[in-house]
């Protein structure tokens, strides 16, 4: 059966890595009774964690799927990843939801990945939610994780229910609207017991009912002239207020449990239905060249959000439904590659499993397998109609290796086995050095590119190895230089005769390349000006101290001369070339190297050893501030001494640290470790390709 746009949820589970949406999102489906038992993250039986690495290293990798009824109404949960090395996902969850359930540990309240990642919520206008996780945890705190949400994100977050009890005392809830106690005593479905409120807890309860009524009273000046004059505000009106507020973003409801424990799940979900706007209470999509509304009558735009790629099946892909209906047996148009694609079987998840369906109706999301080109971030119409959606900011590759196959023969295998998976995480850079002729896999970090090689083997059977991670040098100049290139051959018959004189000079860091053409005269035709340049570019992709390409350059062409039959495109290139070599012997060539803005989060213990080790590294710290129990600290470290980062970090803060680190800029690689840099440089060029 089809569910209507009014009667479906959409939710994103996103937050920082370890904060338990997995946990939660087996809770979920356990108490809306799609699944028999609660799987757990240690011994990798959750419903959506089904990779083998994601199950060998207990988080999740991708994004998963699972559909379910609560109340009446149909909720699509998309588990993001935490880690942010696999942010792609959690972008891509974000996209196609209405609402996002933002989940913090209470332990550590606020951390990196949920700072970022509400941002970008904010930026799409996502209803927004936050559930306060991990209650049970020795130092957990819902109070003080309530202000540190709060001072992160507003005032306008406000709590809908607070714990009974703390740490492993914690036995229920308190539901601020109702003025409801609950108690847990087990962890199965249904289990939730409505007890007096504690008479210890009371005060606290109505302290926070105050403040939650005071943010819902201000939705509409009649709700808050009722709420001055001390009239009852009706169970109803209470959440109609806070779904109003929440679709809009002028109210974030926080709620709390233990998701391990089922404690608290069914309070989500009927905040999840209540609290939350349906598709049609969000309003239509808009885009530059469209407007989309929820609704079935009108023809089909499906935006496809996710590609899995399945070795057996081929290409999986995820899908929301903006506009009409998609249904099975029928042909629609990817509008990216204008070619018609024939839709086989839809299938909605279940948990570890799937049901295939008929039909989705707007404001719906589920998947389809065998499409011959569709990809994440196309679209599936009825007609060919000119639509894009606006790309997320996603961040560049900075941990680089080199890939080849172990066995001879097999180069194909991996190439193809890499672009499957490229398909499926655009954050991975596949190029082939043009220096050396390597072939180069670049992540987000260490752990994104050994997932890469896990899943190479694991589903294409294609066994690599990595060598170590290169850092991307590059070289410029400091001073201006003048000289003179020429080509000149003549070996009987018509002969090839190029000849120009040019000027290099620096330019600002970050300007790229630049070149100006100053003939006057017509010593060099129109004609052949162009081949000088493209000379110049092709002599600056090798610098002369280690054949790094060399940046930020302006190339002036001021003279040269030519001949009437000799001279030759090919012959004016060769000619910009050599002459582009030789100023740069004589521009005063430096080494560039890049530097990294790494963002940490660490224990506040561990913070001198932290800074110590930056330092020893060449970095410089750009300062910190706490972020819930954990501190944040932003230093400015050359991406040479990050290079295996990750294992020390780890060893320094006895496991609980973690860091992100996005490119800055390119500075002068000091005088002392130039030598060394130049010696690596010589001894990888002296070993053959493969």
């Amino acid at each position: 059966m089809r569910h209507h746009a009014e009667g479906i949820r959409n939710v994103a589970l996103v937050g920082h890595r370890g904060s338990g949406k997995t946990s939660l999102n087996e809770a979920l489906l356990f108490e809306a009774g799609v699944l028999a038992r609660l799987g757990s993250v240690g011994d990798g039986s959750t419903a959506s964690d089904i990779d083998p690495d994601e199950q060998a290293r207990q988080m999740s990798i991708s994004a998963s799927l699972a559909s379910f009824e609560w109340a009446g109404r149909k909720v699509n949960v998309i588990d993001a990843p935490g880690e942010p090395s696999f942010v792609a996902d959690a972008l891509g969850a974000l996209r196609v939801c209405e609402s996002a359930v933002f989940v913090v540990n209470a332990v550590m309240g606020v951390e990196i990945t949920t700072s970022r990642l509400w941002k970008v919520a904010a930026q799409h206008d996502i209803a927004r939610l936050l559930y306060v996780n991990m209650l049970d945890r020795e130092r957990a705190d819902f109070f003080r994780t309530l202000d540190s949400l709060k001072a992160a994100f507003g005032q306008h977050v406000v709590a809908t229910e607070i714990p009974i009890g703390s740490e492993h005392e914690i036995s229920g809830l308190i539901d601020l609207v109702d003025m409801r106690a609950y108690a847990y005593p087990q962890a199965t479905r249904g289990n939730a017991t409505e007890v007096p409120i504690p008479d210890e807890a009371r005060p606290r309860a109505e302290e926070y009912r105050e403040k939650l009524m005071d943010e819902v009273a201000e939705v509409s000046d009649e709700l808050m002239e009722r709420y001055l004059e001390g009239s009852e505000i009706s169970h109803e009106e209470i959440v109609d207020a806070l779904r109003r507020g929440t679709n809009h973003g002028s109210i974030f409801p926080v709620v709390c449990g233990v998701a391990i424990r089922n404690l608290g799940t069914n309070r989500l979900l009927d905040a999840i239905v209540e609290d939350l706007p349906s598709p049609v209470e969000h309003g239509a999509f808009e885009t530059d060249e469209v407007t989309l509304e929820p609704d079935e009558s009108k023809e089909l735009f499906a935006y496809v959000f996710k590609t899995r790629a399945d070795p057996y099946a081929g290409r999986i892909n995820m899908f929301r439904v903006y506009q009409g209906v998609m249904r099975h047996d029928t042909q629609l148009l990817n509008t990216r590659t204008h070619q018609k694609e024939r839709i086989g079987q839809l299938a909605v998840s279940n948990g570890k499993g799937t049901t295939a369906v008929e039909e989705l109706g707007a404001g719906d999301i589920g998947a389809v397998a065998k499409l011959k080109e569709t990809r994440a971030g196309d679209w599936l119409a009825a007609r060919d109609e000119p639509i894009r959606m606006p790309a997320d900011a996603l961040p560049a590759p900075v941990m680089a290796f080199a890939i080849e196959p172990k066995n001879k023969g097999d180069e194909d295998k991996v190439f193809t086995a890499l672009r499957r998976l490229q398909e499926e995480d655009p954050t991975i850079d596949l190029h082939r050095d043009p220096q050396t002729g390597e072939q180069i896999v670049a992540g987000l970090s260490q752990i994104h590119v050994e997932v890469i090689v896990d899943r190479l083997r694991s589903r294409f059977g294609a066994e690599v190895t990595l060598k170590p991670p290169r850092v991307p040098y590059m070289e410029t100049i400091r001073r201006s230089a003048k000289a003179h290139g020429r080509h000149k051959k003549q070996s009987g018959g018509r002969g090839q005769f190029g000849d120009c004189h040019l000027e290099i000079e620096p330019l600002e860091p970050g300007a790229g390349f630049e070149f100006v053409d100053v003939i006057k005269g017509g010593a060099i035709p129109r004609s052949f000006i162009p081949a000088v340049e493209k000379g110049a570019r092709e002599a600056l992709d090798h610098g002369v101290l280690a054949g790094y390409p060399v940046k930020d350059v302006r190339v002036r062409l001021f003279d040269g001369s030519f001949h009437t039959v000799d001279s030759s495109e090919l012959a004016f290139k060769l000619a910009g070339s050599l002459a582009v070599k030789q100023a740069l012997e004589q521009a005063n060539p430096v080494l560039l190297e890049p530097v990294m803005l790494v963002t940490l989060s660490i224990p506040e213990e561990s913070v001198g050893d932290v800074i110590g080790d930056l330092n020893s590294r060449r970095g410089r710290p750009q300062g910190m501030e706490p972020a819930g129990t954990m501190t944040e600290v932003k230093a400015e470290v050359p991406m040479a001494e990050l290079l295996g980062y990750a294992p020390e970090l780890r060893s320094l803060t006895g496991g609980q640290g973690d860091y992100t680190m996005e490119f800055l800029r390119y500075e002068e690689v000091p005088s002392h470790l130039v030598s060394k840099v130049l010696e690596a440089a010589a001894q990888e060029a002296a070993v053959p390709a493969g």
